[in-house]
């Protein structure tokens, strides 16, 4: 028995260099300089539900916009190291070419491509007051954190049509070495804040206060608004007793521009019984148009909002319209 035990242990010996190895480094076992430092995902963190959603999301996403290039990700860290998905990612995105090799097999060459590619993020970037996470040897580093922020913040940036989840936040542990010895700390690395913050809103505006501070005011303002679309599409037989919900699948918001601007809109322009994400957005979408056409500006919330049903983004499209066409007959 004990000469199999041997035996299979050899074996897993020979064989273990191959096989990906499952396990977390240990920091015993990670061989650092003086000085240098490491960090890990905490393995708690990993299984936390909504880390595993903001990972998803954002993979579903980049497979969403590269669907052409026949480029599947599975893996973050993996697929995105060497600055290949994020070029294509970054030229689909911004509609532009970027002047790099193609394939690069070499560590210099990937590292190359990976620097030209985030100099080409920064640019967007660095205008609109992104702080930067992530750097070359980071991302080239398969470090999940870096890679996630500067997702993060591409998909906030180019207003991707996604809902991340929200407050995402992972315990990370840093290893560093110190006069030979390896100290560890726990830090908490925050992934997501609110969608209103990164979407760059920063502007506060009436809704914000009212959720805030005065609740007792925002039933005045949705029983108004409800008087003001039900006077309207009264006309078509619809009443809307709920603004959180009724409004969501864009088939009322289209209804009534056509009510308010006095034209028929064509059923085959949207879906009059929307079943999928994607057709609710696409009609919230079309209401939108409809509104710009109209002479108003672009409304301040995502038709992903709308159909998400964040109440504050609905009410703030109601709202506009109310403000233009509150004397309409």
């Amino acid at each position: 028995r004990a000469v199999n035990d041997l035996q299979e242990e050899g074996k897993n010996a020979i064989n273990a260099p191959m096989s990906p190895s499952t396990v977390d480094i240990h920091p015993e076992d990670t061989l650092l300089e003086e000085n240098e430092e490491r960090t890990m995902i905490d393995p708690n963190s990993k299984e936390d539900p909504k880390f595993k959603e903001l990972i998803k999301v954002l993979i579903d996403w980049i497979n969403d916009v590269l669907v052409e290039e026949r480029i599947i990700v599975k893996q973050l860290e993996e697929d995105l190291y060497d600055g290949q998905v994020l070029q294509k990612l970054l030229e689909k995105l911004a509609d532009r070419k970027l002047n790099v090799a193609e394939v690069t097999q070499s560590e210099i060459g990937q590292k190359q491509k990976l620097q030209t590619v985030l100099e080409a993020v920064h640019d967007l970037l660095r205008p609109h007051g992104w702080t930067i996470k992530w750097s070359v040897d980071s991302i080239h580093g398969k470090n999940l954190i870096s890679i996630l922020h500067l997702l993060v913040a591409l998909a906030m940036h180019f207003r991707a049509a996604i809902r991340l989840p929200e407050h995402v936040s992972v315990q990370v542990v840093v290893v560093r070495k110190r006069e030979g010895l390896l100290q560890t700390t726990h830090v908490s690395e925050e992934l997501t804040t609110t969608t209103e913050m990164m979407m760059g809103r920063f502007e506060r505006d009436a809704f914000d206060t009212l959720f805030d501070h005065a609740p007792d005011k925002l039933s005045v303002v949705k029983k108004s608004l409800i008087t003001f679309v039900n006077k309207h599409l009264n006309k078509l037989n619809l009443e809307v007793t709920e603004l959180e919900t009724q409004f969501a699948d864009g088939v009322y918001l289209v209804l009534l521009m056509g009510l308010l601007e006095d034209y028929f809109v064509p059923l085959h322009n949207f879906y009059l019984t929307p079943e999928s994400f994607d057709q609710k957005v696409h009609n919230v979408s079309f209401a939108f148009e409809l509104m710009q056409d109209g002479g108003l500006k672009k409304p301040k919330a995502r038709p992903e909002d709308v159909v998400n049903l964040d109440l504050k983004s609905t009410l703030r499209v109601l709202y506009n319209l109310f403000t233009k066409y509150k004397n309409v007959e």
